[in-house]
């Protein structure tokens, strides 16, 4: 008893976490590892299969994707106004599970598979819309605001881990066994939550003394006028200027992503895993690097302007370099600095931006950035870049050079929105780090 109490006194001391929260945490955080690990083995799936399509093929997945996502987020708003969030949660991760183990039972008695892998390769970017968002929907409703303060970060880290291991797996399995085998395994990982998710809801009431916290989910609901975010957003200068940002922002990410899956489609589908995979184990862990050491630092230090700047910069430089040197070994590691940047460093600072607006005018025009122009610029470059490289014929030098010009306008963007938002709070230094896990690891569900 006297061990257990000293262990229990040195995780409150290590943790924050008190001893009738660490049951709970300690589930939070094993569930949100498994459900990283899930995803970022079948990500790498996914990728690899596009490099059996032509680039018009892709785009026209791209376009689908974009108002998919805007009609699946809709029918999810309504959703969570009419069904218990107690019974959406597992509802949700067990659709996926299922859907997913029905991709592999189909993928084993269709003569053609060009049409099931489409259909996989949009599913699972479906899939990254919500394992996420509904995982720290659900840590809301279970924790109340001063546990949150104390316990998110530490079960942050358990979405930072199996965004590590999920990689790992990915690679040695597609190496082993087969990349059609991570479908099955990251399908079964998926139901593994399930009875957590129960056992959390139990515990909310008996160990947390949380019955009467709810989750805030007015954001995930469509409601009122739909136009009125639009007008908040052509009105401010300073909201242009973050989709502006935003839209440059996705044109590197198509342009990396196209060139990759181009340069893959030499090698059989197992390698592309392989390779994708290991891309992302690389990527998650300097993303976690940066995000510990470095993102809080550089933007305090140097201030916004130089922290939007920073990999815009990097990047037209590294496109210059692909330009002359159009090789898998140089593209591949412009995508590990593109996406550990983006992620580790340029995505955090972005959020930053929406803290100097009011709190209506960011309920109502974050979703008009976050989604016409994200989703909407994936959409739009995606075309682009099919109609320069299959239409008129473009080489990757050309288009390296393109991209060079668009990160040079999208550092000179970001400079600029630095300068803007200091004006806005009113001083030269940048605030602390975004502390919304959400914010921090929600990938994007393309690039």
């Amino acid at each position: 008893m006297s061990a257990e109490n000293s262990l229990a006194k040195l995780l409150k001391s290590a943790t924050l976490i008190e001893r009738h929260e660490q049951r709970a945490v300690f589930l939070s955080f094993a569930m949100v590892f498994v459900l990283m690990a899930a995803y970022y083995m079948l990500r790498p799936v996914r990728d690899a299969m596009a490099s059996d399509w032509s680039n018009t093929e892709i785009s026209m997945l791209w376009n689908i994707q974009f108002f998919l996502s805007l009609s699946v987020v809709a029918l999810y708003g309504i959703a969570v106004s009419r069904v218990k969030f107690r019974y959406l949660v597992p509802f949700v991760y067990g659709f996926f599970a299922i859907s997913f183990l029905g991709f592999q039972a189909l993928s084993s008695v269709v003569v053609d598979p060009v049409l099931l892998d489409k259909g996989f390769y949009l599913w699972v970017s479906l899939f990254s819309l919500f394992h996420i968002s509904v995982f720290w929907s659900f840590m809301a409703d279970l924790y109340n605001k001063a546990q949150s303060q104390r316990l998110f970060g530490f079960i942050a880290v358990g979405a930072s881990a199996g965004a590590i291991v999920g990689p790992l797996v990915a690679a040695v399995v597609a190496q082993t066994v087969g990349s059609q085998a991570l479908i099955l395994v990251a399908s079964v990982m998926m139901l593994l939550p399930l009875p957590v998710i129960f056992t959390l809801q139990k515990l909310k009431g008996d160990a947390l003394n949380n019955d009467g916290v709810s989750a805030d989910l007015s954001h995930l609901r469509i409601g009122g006028n739909p136009l009125a975010g639009f007008r908040d957003f052509f009105t401010s200068p300073y909201l242009i200027g973050i989709a502006a940002f935003i839209l440059l922002y996705t044109a590197i990410g198509s342009f990396a992503y196209f060139e990759q899956t181009n340069l893959l489609r030499g090698f059989e589908r197992d390698q592309r895993t392989e390779i994708l995979a290991l891309l992302a184990l690389v990527v998650n862990v300097l993303t976690f690097i940066l995000g510990f050491f470095a993102t809080g630092r550089l933007a305090t230090r140097f201030g916004m302007p130089i922290t939007l700047a920073l990999v815009p910069a990097f990047m037209c430089a590294a496109l210059l370099i692909l330009a002359f040197a159009p090789i898998l070994t140089v593209l591949l590691a412009l995508q590990v600095a593109r996406q550990a940047g983006n992620y580790g460093l340029t995505r955090p600072a972005r959020e930053m931006l929406f803290t100097a607006i009011s709190r209506e005018s960011r309920f109502k025009a974050k979703p008009v950035v976050d989604v016409a122009m994200y989703r909407g610029g994936d959409a739009l470059w995606a075309s682009a870049f099919a109609l320069l490289t299959d239409g008129i014929g473009l080489g990757m030098a050309a288009m390296a050079a393109i991209g060079a010009a668009i990160a040079a306008l999208w550092s000179a963007t970001g400079f600029a929105l630095g300068k803007a938002f200091q004006r806005r709070q009113g001083t030269s230094s940048a605030p602390a780090a975004v502390s919304d896990p959400e914010v921090q690891l929600s990938p994007n569900p393309l690039i």
